[in-house]
């Protein structure tokens, strides 16, 4: 079995100036030629945010990098809203489009559920599963109130971390880990936490930079 690979952009297979990359790979079988397209999606991967439960307070923060393929068009972005009269604050990761998508249904859902965040989120994870045309939002969001941490994505998932720290994007986990590290071994606020763990994952990643925005709220668990 052989294996021919190689990556051409094809705009016209797909409309979406995030994910137009595609990587056409040539199987080669017992003289049989197959061929098969993936499409590589950079977009979704390209930031970081994290949010950190610490000491009565929550904090969520995002860095201000904008990458399409392998060149940088933003470098002061803000990634983090604020919903319901700041009672509640979100970060997204993912392609620009699909991200306000996923935001404005759910900011939709809270007005609905205004003191119930989780049911928000399940009811949107609910729409989605029913309607086809939003089941692959390319998107991910970290949600925050005073009782909630929660991950909300683009393909219906609603997860809550055990430990209140979450970290979406390419520099996602590189955050997470040095945000436990301060927390257990530091003296830090939450928001001094999220401020110093996004600025080590912006000297790692190099799809997030140090024009980081922390914002946070008085927690109530």
């Amino acid at each position: 079995m052989g294996i021919i690979g190689r990556i051409a952009n094809d705009s016209s297979a797909n409309k979406n100036p995030y994910h137009d990359w595609k990587f056409s790979t040539t199987i080669i079988t017992n003289g049989v030629i197959r061929l098969s397209e993936v499409i590589v999606d950079m977009q979704i991967r390209a930031t970081t945010i994290l949010t950190v439960r610490h000491n009565g307070r929550v904090a969520i923060g995002g860095d201000g990098q904008v990458t399409l393929d392998t060149s940088v068009i933003k470098s002061d972005a803000t990634k983090i809203r604020s919903l319901l009269d700041g009672r509640v604050l979100c970060g997204f990761a993912g392609s620009g489009a699909d991200a306000f998508a996923l935001l404005e249904r759910f900011e939709a859902k809270l007005k609905d559920y205004p003191g119930n965040v989780p049911r928000a989120a399940t009811e949107l994870a609910k729409e989605w599963r029913l309607d086809r045309a939003l089941r692959r939002l390319q998107a991910l969001l970290a949600v925050v109130s005073p009782q909630h941490t929660l991950l909300v994505s683009g393909t219906g998932d609603v997860i809550q971390p055990t430990d209140g720290i979450l970290g979406i994007g390419s520099g996602g986990n590189y955050a997470i880990a040095a945000a436990r590290a301060l927390v257990r071994h530091s003296q830090l606020d939450a928001k001094q936490i999220v401020q110093t763990a996004l600025a080590i994952a912006a000297d790692i990643d190099i799809y997030t930079n140090s024009n980081i925005v922390v914002e946070e709220l008085a927690c109530e668990t």
